[in-house]
């Protein structure tokens, strides 16, 4: 059995990630979204977030990878919402994302936001403060290898499905 491509978008909160897994979603192929940070952060529990937040967090999302990886085994394909962030507890986060994945079909798209945009998204949801994406931004691994890069604030989370499909399956 093939194993399933596995898709990570990577951006910052608000740059548009689960708007376009659920996009992605509407394809005839279907593609399993069973892995995103904040989903994740969900199993671990306030107590022990609040103690040590990265520390537990850290843990989930590297169990997140390797949840994704039994999927993409059994020939399904995976949407992972996510960031890669280097902090002391991940470091260094993106190599051990490349290690994970070795033999895998892993292709990371870049989704690119401008901060000024994303800050406008996190006030109008209500449910992020104002600075989270240049926060995030600030913490971000550098030099990523991305398959393909798409700028959310020019396209619809439709349009970008569509060119992230398109650009990632164009010889299958």
């Amino acid at each position: 059995m093939h194993k399933g491509k596995i898709i990570f978008l990577n951006g910052v909160t608000s740059s548009g990630k689960t708007s376009i897994v659920e996009a992605i979603q509407t394809y005839d192929e279907p593609f399993f979204y069973v892995v995103a940070n904040d989903l994740f952060e969900n199993t671990i529990g306030d107590k022990h977030l609040q103690t040590d937040y990265w520390k537990y967090l850290s843990e989930a999302i590297m169990m997140m990878y390797y949840t994704a990886k039994v999927f993409s085994d059994h020939g399904k394909h995976v949407l992972i919402d996510g960031i890669l962030v280097e902090r002391p507890e991940l470091a260094p986060h993106y190599e051990q994302v490349k290690s994970i994945f070795e033999g895998y079909p892993l292709d990371i798209v870049e989704l690119y936001c401008p901060l000024d945009i994303c800050r406008q998204r996190n006030i109008e949801r209500g449910d992020r403060w104002e600075n989270q994406s240049e926060e995030q931004h600030r913490i971000m691994a550098s030099d990523i290898q991305y398959t393909y890069s798409v700028d959310t604030s020019l396209h619809t989370p439709e349009a970008c499905a569509e060119m992230i499909i398109n650009t990632l399956f164009k010889n299958e």
